[in-house]
């Protein structure tokens, strides 16, 4: 089980860790980097103002607790977490480094691949439909947005 799950999906029950191949790619702070840019760009826009997501990437309140005590050690609050960008990204970059790093071992180590997954995985929680019509215009998107960030970087 993952520690993390889509942005738009219901949270994990338990809180799940997990070990990476001894051949797993390792990533660069540089392809987290650009994912999680590539995230935010990509992220939906509701048009609601209560629509119980926060902060640029539209992270589910019920997973922001957990995520900041597993990356912080503290746990914040979702107006916490809405209110300070900086720890956001810092968040964001500890749990996407996870993700992505489990993705390239199962697209066996192929980057954009593991993007893909990456989005799908973030959008729905199941990194395998990341070319299923009801999402590939999304994954396709934070695609474009991390090749151009890591054009960038």
């Amino acid at each position: 089980m993952r520690l993390l799950k889509g942005v738009l999906v219901a949270s994990f029950a338990t809180l799940g860790l997990w070990v990476l191949p001894a051949n797993a790619q390792s990533v660069t702070q540089a392809q987290v980097g650009a994912l999680v840019e590539a995230l935010r760009r990509a992220a939906p826009q509701t048009g609601q103002a209560n629509d119980g997501l926060y902060s640029d990437w539209k992270v589910k309140g019920e997973n922001i607790p957990r995520w900041s005590r597993f990356c912080t050690g503290r746990e914040m609050t979702p107006a916490q977490f809405q209110a300070n960008p900086q720890q956001a990204r810092a968040i964001m970059n500890c749990i996407v480094e996870d993700l992505l790093k489990e993705e390239y071992a199962a697209s066996g180590n192929n980057e954009r691949t593991a993007v893909l997954r990456s989005a799908a995985w973030w959008m729905t929680g199941d990194s395998t439909q990341y070319n299923s019509s009801a999402i590939a215009g999304y994954t396709q998107r934070v695609l474009s947005f991390y090749e151009q960030e890591r054009a960038r970087r």
